[in-house]
């Protein structure tokens, strides 16, 4: 198997090392960007898609967001399954066009979102149903420490700049995403973006989203600079308080504990949803979250 992976920044790791886990028989090739980049033991750095000498199975697409659109265009001409790590893009241009070029030319797409793969929202969104009708509110958060992400200054890093696809909207699109999966697209949704915290950057570190459903409201909120990171989802039901907490893989209903995934690494999502995207591709099935699908859920964090 020969997988193309476009950039090699952190999470690009992490897809590597979940396909090494996955495939023993594997080559993987990276296009890079620059000539004097850092080889891995495993890669093969490539420079240009006049490199490629092979046949591709697959690319994953997880260079800087702002890229995406271009990566994904250029890709369509060797017309195999495209990868493309979220969010889909940083703003709708030239969205819309390529959606349509790529249902034209049958390419299969999946737009990553790992969480899809934790254990937690898998509890959650198979017993969704049993609570819909009794569900009068939902609290989701999520805030992390942006200077703790990577190993490098943050300031540098694309999710302080805004022209590079940086922001706390987009970078922590997950939640959107899989509030969307979970509970169906909203009626109307609204949002307030902000930077005026300490961390002076450029992009968005705080996000504030209010997504409406016919018999309840949705409030998601995000942030780049809670120094103690906190992932919840909190279902206010008629008679009972649901808490999720993705960080401590646990489920508790009127605090009491009813699902719990001890030691669960999140690194494992990765290979979760590689082997998904994988299999899809064997069994020439339609993964879930196609680029066409994940347009609607880029539009709701862009308050489009």
């Amino acid at each position: 198997m020969n997988v193309l992976i476009v950039g090699l920044g952190s999470i690009a790791l992490k897809h590597y090392y979940a396909l090494n886990n996955l495939e023993k028989n594997i080559k993987i090739l990276a296009l890079r960007s620059k000539i004097n980049c850092n080889s891995i033991d495993g890669i093969n750095n490539i420079f240009s898609l006049a490199d490629l000498n092979e046949k591709i199975d697959f690319a994953i697409i997880s260079n800087p967001t702002f890229k995406h659109i271009n990566s994904i265009k250029n890709l369509i001409f060797l017309n195999i399954p495209l990868m493309i790590e979220k969010p889909l893009s940083h703003n709708l241009e030239g969205v819309l066009e390529l959606d349509k070029v790529l249902i034209k030319n049958n390419i299969i797409t999946y737009v990553a979102c790992n969480l899809r793969f934790h254990p937690c929202i898998n509890f959650l969104k198979n017993n969704i149903n049993k609570l819909l009708n009794e569900i009068n509110e939902v609290n989701v958060y999520c805030g992390s420490y942006l200077p703790n992400w990577r190993d490098e200054d943050y300031k540098n890093s694309y999710s302080s700049i805004s022209s590079m696809g940086g922001g706390v909207h987009l970078d922590l699109i997950h939640e959107i995403d899989y509030v969307s999966w979970i509970f169906g697209l909203p009626e109307s949704q609204n949002s307030y973006n902000s930077n005026k915290s300490n961390l002076n950057i450029d992009s968005v570190d705080y996000a504030n989203y209010v997504l409406n459903y016919k018999n309840f409201n949705v409030s998601v909120i995000l942030n780049y600079y809670r120094p103690i990171p906190k992932r919840t989802i909190e279902i206010i039901c008629y008679n009972d308080i649901w808490e999720i907490d993705l960080i401590n893989n646990t489920v508790i209903k009127n605090n009491k504990i009813v699902f719990q995934e001890k030691n669960y690494n999140l690194n494992e999502t990765y290979e979760k949803q590689l082997k998904y995207f994988m299999k899809c591709i064997s069994d020439f099935t339609k993964p879930m979250n196609s680029f066409n699908e994940s347009v609607n859920v880029l539009k709701i964090c862009l308050n489009k």
